[in-house]
C-alpha cells in the first residue's frame, strides 16, 4: 500500500527543491504519477506535492523514488542544484546567435520558458503553430500579426496571447522595432495542469 513520509524526517534538511528534476525525470521518460507511486511505494498525493517543492523527501524516500525513476538520488540532487538558476542577461552581451541576426535570448539554457527579443524589419513569413501559450510585446516600433485568419496591428506597449494551437506568423512593420515573444516551451505540458 502507498505511504506518505510522514516519519521519515531524518534527512530532510539535506535535500531541497528536487521536484523540477523529479518532474522532468519521470517526464523524460514518459511515466505517470501513478506508475511511479507504484514503483516507490509512495502515494500519488505525496509525489505531486514533492514535484510541485510542496514537500520535502527523506532521503530513504528519495532513493525510492529515483529508483522508480531508474537513476539514483545524488543524480536527482545533482539535477536539482542545476534547475534552481538566476541568470542575467544584459542589454550589450553577444547573443550567441549569427552577427547581425536580430534576435537576442533573453533565457538561456533549457528552461519552462523561453524568450526572445527579435530587432529591426524582421518578417517570420512561415505560419508557427506551438503546443503551449506565447506572447508578444511590442517595446518599440510595430508589428502586424496574422492569427487564426485575422490580422492584429500591434504597437509599442501594445501585447498580444496567444493560446496554445493558434496558427500564426508575423512581421515588423517599422524599422528599430523590438519585439519580445515570451513562450512556455515545446515540452512542457500547461494545457493540463493536473498533470504534474
Amino acid at each position: 500500500m502507498p505511504r506518505d513520509d510522514k516519519d521519515d524526517k531524518k534527512d530532510d534538511k539535506a535535500i531541497v527543491r528536487v521536484g523540477t528534476a523529479v518532474r522532468r525525470r519521470r517526464r523524460a521518460l514518459g511515466l505517470t504519477l501513478a506508475v511511479v507511486a507504484e514503483r516507490s511505494g509512495l502515494s500519488v498525493p505525496f509525489l505531486s506535492q514533492i514535484e510541485n517543492e510542496r514537500a520535502r523527501p527523506s532521503m530513504r524516500s528519495l532513493q525510492r523514488v529515483a529508483d522508480a525513476l531508474e537513476t539514483t538520488a545524488p543524480q536527482l540532487l545533482a539535477a536539482a542544484d542545476s534547475a534552481l538558476s538566476v541568470d542575467l542577461v544584459r542589454a550589450g552581451e553577444d547573443p550567441g546567435l549569427e552577427p547581425g541576426a536580430g534576435v537576442r535570448p533573453l533565457v538561456r539554457g533549457h528552461h519552462q520558458l523561453h524568450a526572445l527579443e527579435f530587432t529591426g524589419m524582421q518578417d517570420a513569413g512561415r505560419e508557427y503553430q506551438h503546443r503551449n501559450d506565447e506572447l508578444m510585446y511590442v517595446a518599440d516600433g510595430a508589428v502586424e500579426v496574422e492569427a487564426e485568419g485575422r490580422a492584429y496591428r500591434l504597437s509599442r506597449g501594445d501585447a498580444l496571447h496567444l493560446s496554445g494551437g493558434v496558427r500564426h506568423r508575423w512581421r515588423a512593420t517599422e524599422p528599430g522595432t523590438r519585439l519580445v515573444v515570451v513562450a512556455v516551451a515545446e515540452h512542457i505540458d500547461a494545457a493540463d495542469g493536473s498533470r504534474r
